[in-house]
């Protein structure tokens, strides 16, 4: 192929052209690529020190951190580097990383929210035999049959992706490699070749979708059905928290990509890209940790350990 057809980098789109507001932008994301550090940092050494943590649960919740860390790893460093260095470019092969590393942590963290719905329906509506469905060795497979799909589907997504001869110019209308925005740079009967794998995402889609939704309808009924208002009460604190985690992961990415054309534009684009992508890992470990007592023991725990250990740290240099 000639240069011409795959160029060497590729212009994201700034938020801003204002070296003032760029300086804003960068301060804003990285406060908020901090907070996700933070907080998915602390779940999962929470999760993986605190042995009453060790529960089918935790296992699938320290995974969704793992994954959070990697989406918002993936687009938010180098979208502050560009505000911070007055720049849009980023290379050819730094944007097939961006695709391939972004398609697999956003597809994995959609099927991990579909196991951990399975996981909260047997704990609830099969609360006797969960322990016999939900084992070590079927959680471990479930999780690896997660990550070893998504990473095989990323694969054959991306190469499918860089394949087309991009003839439009090598401008993207995002602010970070997004495969929509490459592919309208493509040559127009390329996104034949697309039809295979947006079949595929709408099939899979469908159908987790379809078992979150029947999942937690058999959830609230037993839920209901139970007689003890404490009973309830705890029910409620594990199953609302993946609720409200889920809905805002399907409601973004659904109206960021099923929105009318005529409401399409630059800046609405940014914005949604924003909601489904840089939001999502940071506040996913306040929403787990505002109604689970268990996570709060353990990370209050934590924090005081490292407080304390710190103090010690600090007071023998001091001797």
């Amino acid at each position: 192929m000639c240069n011409s057809t795959f160029p060497k980098e590729f212009l994201l789109l700034p938020f801003t052209d204002t070296r003032e507001l760029q300086l804003l932008h960068f301060g804003l994301f990285l406060g908020i690529y901090l907070a996700a550090l933070l907080g998915n940092g602390l779940i999962l050494t929470a999760v993986a020190c605190n042995h009453r943590l060790h529960t089918p649960m935790y296992f699938f919740l320290l995974n969704l951190a793992l994954l959070d860390l990697g989406s918002i790893s993936t687009t938010v460093p180098k979208a502050m580097a560009n505000s911070l260095w007055d720049t849009r470019a980023i290379s050819f092969i730094g944007c097939v990383t961006q695709v391939f590393m972004f398609v697999t942590f956003v597809t994995a963290e959609f099927y991990l929210l579909t196991i951990m719905a399975y996981d909260r329906y047997v704990a609830i509506c099969k609360p006797l035999h969960y322990r016999t469905i939900m084992d070590s060795r079927t959680c471990v497979n479930m999780a690896a049959a997660v990550w070893g799909s998504t990473f095989l589907y990323a694969v054959l997504h991306t190469a499918n992706t860089f394949s087309f001869p991009l003839c439009q110019g090598n401008a993207l209308d995002q602010f970070f490699c997004e495969i929509p925005q490459i592919l309208k740079l493509s040559c127009s009967d390329a996104y034949l070749r697309e039809v295979a794998f947006l079949i595929f995402c709408f099939c899979s889609g469908t159908v987790c979708f379809a078992f979150l939704l029947l999942s937690y309808v058999q959830i609230f009924r037993a839920v209901l059905r139970m007689p003890s208002q404490q009973g309830q009460n705890k029910a409620f604190s594990t199953c609302l928290p993946h609720l409200a985690v889920v809905s805002l992961f399907i409601s973004n990415i659904m109206f960021a990509y099923l929105k009318p054309l005529s409401m399409s534009s630059s800046s609405l684009d940014l914005l949604l890209a924003v909601l489904y992508s840089v939001v999502p890992p940071a506040v996913n470990p306040l929403i787990y940790s505002m109604r689970n007592k268990e996570l709060k023991d353990a990370v209050s725990k934590l924090l005081w350990g490292m407080f304390f250990s710190t103090r010690k740290v600090f007071f023998t240099l001091q001797k």
